[in-house]
């Protein structure tokens, strides 16, 4: 079951793109007792997503459209968030 985080990441990120692949991981559990572990569970994450915005970019470009997408959620809210970006094939 998502938590309220791993949910608002979802709905920030539909929203900004519309993608036609989404994936919010909550990656927290395997880095229990780590540093950034805030004991909320929801402090590491992967986010997998595919969206026609991300044509033409790159990594770096992609990365930080997701970044702001979250607002205040990667480095504020969550320790750590993997992204892996990228447009339709």
């Amino acid at each position: 079951m998502a938590g309220p985080l791993q949910t608002e990441m979802e709905t920030l990120l539909q929203e900004a793109f519309s993608p036609v692949a989404l994936d919010v991981i909550n990656d927290s559990a395997s880095h229990h007792g780590h540093s950034g572990d805030d004991g909320s569970g929801e402090s590491h994450f992967t986010i997998v997503i595919v969206a026609e915005a991300f044509a033409g970019k790159s990594r770096l470009e992609m990365q930080r459209m997701v970044n702001r997408a979250l607002g205040d959620i990667p480095g504020e809210r969550v320790h750590a968030i993997a992204i892996k970006a990228s447009a339709p094939a």
